[in-house]
């Protein structure tokens, strides 16, 4: 089958974007291949079109069950049925009848921590896979912006689905990165197609203020000023809803909050209506924006500056899909580097948190009910799900913890000591990732440049509108019509989440 006429008559496009067509083409000629793209570029449709032409199911592994809920209801809207996702939202009951005619699935998308279930792995071996796709492939690598310990377990299950062509996707990766993506998937033979992750349709400033206050009315006078629809990305849950408030009462704006915290119909009300233009500004964690379909985005302005530079490149790469011209702010304070160690912290379990769960798995009486156990720990216990994955690579990795249960004969100053030497070694390394930001906004001269130098990147044509030490004319990104925004009245969560259900029938 001719993939032009796939693209055409199954996407709607006329032509590939940058890569597309190459990273396809090799896919379909069944070479492994790892591709960096930058974020907006459709890395998408290199695994999904291909799927209508192979004839085998093609697993898709993703790391944000929003990110492949949003894939999933992209393809339903496009009229693609035979599509699932394996997940924690599933019962037992939908998972279980899921896996029985798994083979019928044209694209499977699955967390890589139910990967670790054997069941779930022995029915993927069953249904043939075609395309074996590990999207945010960065994860994989301890250099990575997002490490996720399961990652580090997909070349395993690689194999055990019977080595089927590969594809690796990221749109931020150092050299350290790439080589770790394909040390740890165990691939031989990859054919690499990295591209710029320069999106110079995006103009970079950073501003220095003072105190928070000035920060709060920078804030106020770009959403005042700047065209929208626009993103705020704040560090806590708590700054995304205040900032929001803090809009919406001299502003007047269209604005919501958007985190982690908030219950799935509210998130995925707040997403929609952002996405339909019901929305103009989203306060938001990083928990928003993977994934998120939306072309024309504005403006990106950091209210807090990223944890690094692999972050703060895929946050402000959600401006300007459509390949107009946006602009990224980052404000920056001193406090903030006190903030971000704390926050660096917290992500990780603490001595007293890992000692706790030893000694309860040592006094764990249903040892061989690993659900029982992890519910135990998260809502009786209250131990973060983070934590508790951190915990729980290195219990897998000692075979204290396996599919039949736990093993309660170990050492616990032995494990303690382990767990304890790997996190204070994520933490230096987060550190450093943070002090190349610090070096970013300390920056003097080109910001693109010692962006795209973190990236082994080189500026090849400078923009008009590069970046504050170079020159930006800020009055090209000012509203043009700021009086034809509609007037929306918020009434209550269900009445809105139905008229935006209906909206999308």
């Amino acid at each position: 089958m001719n993939i032009d006429k796939v693209l055409q008559s199954v996407f709607g496009f006329q032509e590939f974007r940058t890569g597309q067509r190459e990273i396809i083409e090799d896919i379909l000629h069944k070479k492994h291949v790892l591709a960096v793209l930058p974020t907006g570029t459709g890395k998408s449709l290199c695994y999904q079109l291909p799927g209508y032409i192979i004839n085998q199911p093609v697993l898709i592994i993703s790391p944000l069950l929003s990110l492949m809920e949003d894939q999933v209801q992209q393809l339903k809207a496009n009229g693609e049925k035979r599509v699932v996702a394996l997940n924690s939202f599933l019962s037992e009951g939908e998972k279980r009848r899921a896996l029985e005619k798994i083979e019928s699935y044209r694209f499977i998308y699955a967390s890589p921590e139910i990967l670790q279930n054997g069941k779930v792995v022995q029915a993927l071996k069953r249904a043939n896979i075609g395309l074996f796709v590990v999207d945010e492939a960065h994860c994989i690598s301890q250099w990575g912006h997002d490490f996720r310990l399961d990652y580090l377990r997909l070349g395993d299950v690689w194999e055990q689905v019977g080595q089927p062509t590969a594809l690796a996707l990221t749109a931020t990766a150092t050299k350290e990165v790439i080589a770790d993506i394909i040390h740890y998937l165990n691939l031989n033979h990859v054919t690499k197609h990295i591209y710029s992750v320069d999106r110079p349709n995006i103009a970079i400033s950073v501003k220095r203020v003072t105190e928070i206050e000035e920060k709060k009315q920078s804030v106020l006078e770009y959403v005042r000023t700047f065209e929208g629809p626009g993103i705020i990305y704040c560090s806590s849950r708590s700054w995304a809803e205040s900032l929001s408030l803090f809009l919406k009462t001299n502003h007047h704006a269209r604005v919501e909050y958007y985190h982690g915290g908030m219950e799935q119909s509210q998130r995925l009300l707040v997403q929609q209506q952002f996405i339909n233009n019901q929305l103009d500004i989203i306060c938001c964690t990083s928990a928003f924006g993977m994934g998120v379909n939306k072309e024309n985005i504005r403006f990106v302005i950091h209210f807090h500056p990223s944890s690094q530079l692999e972050a703060y490149l895929q946050e402000i790469g959600r401006a300007g899909r459509d390949g107009k011209d946006s602009i990224a702010v980052l404000l920056y304070h001193e406090s903030d580097d006190g903030l971000a160690s704390s926050l660096m912290e917290m992500e990780l379990p603490s001595p007293g948190v890992i000692r706790h769960v030893l000694l309860t798995i040592k006094g764990y009486e249903n040892v061989h009910d690993i659900k029982s156990f992890e519910h135990h720990i998260r809502n009786m216990m209250g131990i973060d799900e983070t934590h508790w994955r951190f915990i729980r690579y290195y219990l897998q990795k000692e075979q204290i913890l396996t599919d039949e249960g736990f093993n309660r004969h170990f050492d616990v100053e032995m494990m303690m000591k382990e767990i304890v030497q790997a996190t204070n070694e994520r933490f230096r390394d987060k550190s450093k990732k943070y002090e190349a930001l610090k070096q970013f906004v300390s920056a003097t001269s080109c910001r693109r440049e010692r962006l795209l130098a973190y990236f082994d990147d080189e500026l090849v044509d400078r923009p008009t509108n590069c970046c504050d030490c170079c020159g930006i004319e800020f009055e090209d990104y000012h509203s043009k019509n700021n009086d034809s925004l509609k007037k929306w009245v918020f009434h209550d969560w269900e009445k809105e989440l139905a008229l935006i259900l209906r909206q999308s029938e």
